[in-house]
C-alpha cells in the first residue's frame, strides 16, 4: 500500500497538463476560477478511473484510431488552454480577455487526457495488495489517489495564484502567464513525441 502511495505521489506531482493548467489558471485568473477548475479536474480523474476500473477504457483504448484520436484532441484543447492563459493577463486593446476553463473545461481535459488514462492503468492494474479482495482494493486505491491528488493539484494552484497576487507589472503578468503556456506547450510536444504518440503513427 505504501509503494502505491509513493508512485501517486510521483505521478501525480510530476508536470503534466492537469498541474500546469491548474498552475496556469491560478496565475492568469486568480482563487475562484482556479479552484472551479480544480473541481472539474478532480470530477474528470474520478471518472477516468471508474472507466479503467470497469474495464470501459480498456475497450476503447484497444483501438489505435481512438487513442491517436485522444491524442489529437487532448493536444488542441491544451493548445487552447496555453492560449487563454498566455493572453488572461495582457494588456493587448486588440485582445479580448478570455473567460477562465470552468469546471466544465476540467472535467473535459481529463476525459480527453491520454496520460490520465495510461497512470491510472498503471496504479489499478499494478500494486496489489489485496489480492483476494480486488473490489476494496480498488476503492481503497481510489480513497488513496483522492487524498494525494487533491492537495497536490491545490499546490499547485496556490503556486499560481501566488504569482497572480505578487501584483506584477501588466508586461510581467503577461511573461508569467507566456511561460505557463509554453510549459503547456512542451508537454504537448512532448506527448506527440513518446513512444505510442503521434510521431508511431
Amino acid at each position: 500500500m505504501l509503494a502505491f502511495a509513493a508512485a501517486v505521489f510521483f505521478l501525480i506531482i510530476t508536470p503534466g497538463p492537469g498541474v500546469l493548467s491548474t498552475a496556469g489558471v491560478g496565475s492568469g485568473y486568480g482563487a475562484k476560477a482556479g479552484t472551479r477548475y480544480v473541481v472539474g479536474l478532480f470530477i474528470g480523474n474520478t471518472a477516468v478511473a471508474l472507466a479503467v476500473v470497469s474495464g470501459v477504457a480498456a475497450v476503447f483504448l484497444a483501438n489505435p484510431a481512438i487513442r491517436t484520436a485522444l491524442l489529437v484532441a487532448s493536444g488542441c484543447y491544451l493548445l487552447y488552454l496555453a492560449y487563454k492563459i498566455a493572453f488572461a493577463g495582457a494588456k493587448v486593446a486588440f485582445i479580448e480577455k478570455a473567460e477562465p476553463p470552468g469546471v466544465v473545461g476540467g472535467v473535459a481535459l481529463q476525459a480527453i487526457n491520454p496520460k490520465a488514462y495510461a497512470v491510472h492503468t498503471t496504479l489499478f492494474s499494478g500494486f496489489a495488495f489485496l489480492p483476494d479482495n480486488t473490489g476494496l482494493e480498488a476503492v481503497l486505491k481510489l480513497a488513496i489517489m483522492s487524498a494525494i491528488w487533491i492537495p497536490i493539484h491545490f499546490a499547485w494552484l496556490w503556486a499560481g495564484i501566488s504569482l497572480h497576487r505578487l501584483d506584477l507589472s501588466p508586461q510581467r503578468q503577461r511573461m508569467v502567464n507566456l511561460f505557463m503556456a509554453a510549459s503547456m506547450i512542451v508537454v504537448v510536444v512532448l506527448a506527440a513525441f513518446a513512444p505510442g504518440g503521434l510521431a508511431d503513427g
